[in-house]
């Protein structure tokens, strides 16, 4: 392959199963007081889409979808079900939450059994094909993901206290984790690289996707959890006292996971 080509072909009973899925998840997150995790999901998803149909298709024309499918409502699902799902996760991770093996369970659940349930219930109807090359934009992400990551370095090394310190490992282990999750269960599925026939090209796919796509995102997302963390709670009410960035650091290395 000269470049990376991301490519999904499923059915439309995919779409509609996954939807049912975004609003059982929803409804979870509210039952669960999830506020923020659940305020986050919905903004990256709107992030995902400006991103998928603003820059990769109306300015850098890398996407293209089979005849007969709207691109724009296709790339709308999918920037919300990826989006939503990415970073609920990622939010719950992040803030080491008392459930997160079991909001891990649901969602990697999920990711591997929709597609044997599309394919099982989905009929005959015409399978939907989307792609997008790569060879456009992979430069400009590596260099937010370069950035980003030199960021997190230059402030480990200026700060001594363990407690300062940004966890590197568990950021790098989120962010390529969730990405190759459902990556994983795409390529399990039949949905990634469908029509692609080498092995080594589908598996070259998921492996840079998985390291840069939702990664390169992760020093920005972490800094912004401090942030938030440092002026409001969980339920979006404001902190009775605010504390400092670097006080809600030293706050999330000393919360341990369950």
């Amino acid at each position: 392959m000269s470049e990376i080509i991301a490519q999904r072909q499923f059915s439309p009973m995919y779409i509609w199963l996954d939807i049912a899925f975004l609003i059982f998840l929803a409804i979870l997150l509210i039952r669960q007081k999830k506020y923020a995790t659940l305020g986050v999901g919905i903004v990256a998803g709107i992030l995902y889409m400006l991103v998928d149909y603003g820059l990769f298709h109306l300015v850098f024309h890398s996407r293209s979808i089979c005849e007969g499918y709207s691109l724009f409502w296709v790339l709308l699902w999918m920037s919300m079900s990826y989006g939503f799902t990415n970073f609920v996760w990622i939010w719950l991770w992040i803030s080491k939450d008392k459930n997160l093996k079991e909001w891990s369970l649901l969602i990697l659940l999920w990711w591997f059994c929709c597609p044997l349930l599309a394919k099982t219930f989905g009929g005959t109807t015409e399978l939907i094909t989307i792609q997008r090359t790569t060879g456009a934009y992979h430069g400009y992400m590596a260099v937010i993901l370069f950035v980003g990551y030199l960021g997190v370095i230059l402030w480990n090394m200026q700060h001594q206290k363990k407690e300062q310190k940004i966890p590197l490992g568990w950021i790098l282990a989120i962010g390529i984790l969730v990405q190759f999750g459902w990556e994983c269960a795409l390529l399990l599925g039949g949905i990634r690289s469908a029509t692609i026939l080498s092995w080594g090209d589908k598996i070259l796919t998921m492996v840079i996707n998985s390291l840069l796509e939702t990664n390169l995102g992760m020093p920005y997302v972490f800094a912004l959890y401090l942030w938030y963390c440092s002026h409001f709670t969980e339920q979006g009410k404001k902190r009775e006292k605010k504390i400092s960035w670097i006080e809600a650091l030293e706050e999330n290395n000393k919360r341990k996971y369950n």
